[in-house]
């Protein structure tokens, strides 16, 4: 379901979220964004949606904002990692 980039873009940057890691390996990766039903998007309006869906109050908040968020994961392809702990 999570591509190679999503696995090692979470890998890398798990610190963001957790303050210890939840995952060691590409597997444990997958299991893990698999477990907490994380989601890849492709924009900020997608991001802004998803989180209006979830009922996260984000009114007011700014495209960075958004991006800046803790459970955003910016990929190197321009899509995003939300990862909900």
């Amino acid at each position: 379901m999570y591509d190679t980039m999503c696995l090692n873009t979470f890998l890398e940057r798990q610190g963001k979220l957790f303050r210890e890691p939840v995952a060691e390996t590409p597997e444990e990766a997958e299991e893990f964004l698999e477990d907490c039903m994380a989601v890849v998007l492709g924009s900020v309006k997608e991001i802004r949606e998803y989180f209006d869906e979830e009922g996260m109050d984000i009114a007011g908040m700014t495209d960075q904002e958004l991006l800046e968020a803790e459970e955003v994961f910016a990929l190197p392809d321009g899509r995003y990692l939300i990862v909900e702990s």
